[in-house]
């Protein structure tokens, strides 16, 4: 192991510096890395995302379809009912 120094010269000053500089270019490198990748699957995500909003829609427009038939008919039904019962009323007062 070396022995510790007690002064620092110019030169191994610019060697630190160099390898200090280095070091954060290798970090900035792997950033750009993991950006793209992030990047990249948020692209994706967000596709899927388009495409179950999509799916979504769809189903609630069925949905809605389904409830307007539903309620079109109970209300057709209540109106018949209604109308057999105001018919029955006034033939048994006649």
């Amino acid at each position: 192991m070396e022995a510790m120094r007690s002064s620092w010269t110019d030169d191994r000053l610019d060697d630190l510096n160099r390898r200090v500089d280095d070091g954060f270019a290798q970090v900035d490198r792997r950033f750009d890395r993991v950006e793209k990748k992030i990047e990249g699957g948020l692209k994706d995500v967000r596709a899927e995302i388009d495409q179950h909003s999509h799916q979504l829609e769809t189903r609630f427009d069925k949905m809605q379809q389904t409830i307007m038939i539903v309620g079109g008919g109970l209300i057709g039904t209540f109106v018949v009912v209604g109308g057999g019962l105001i018919g029955t009323l006034i033939a048994t007062q006649l």
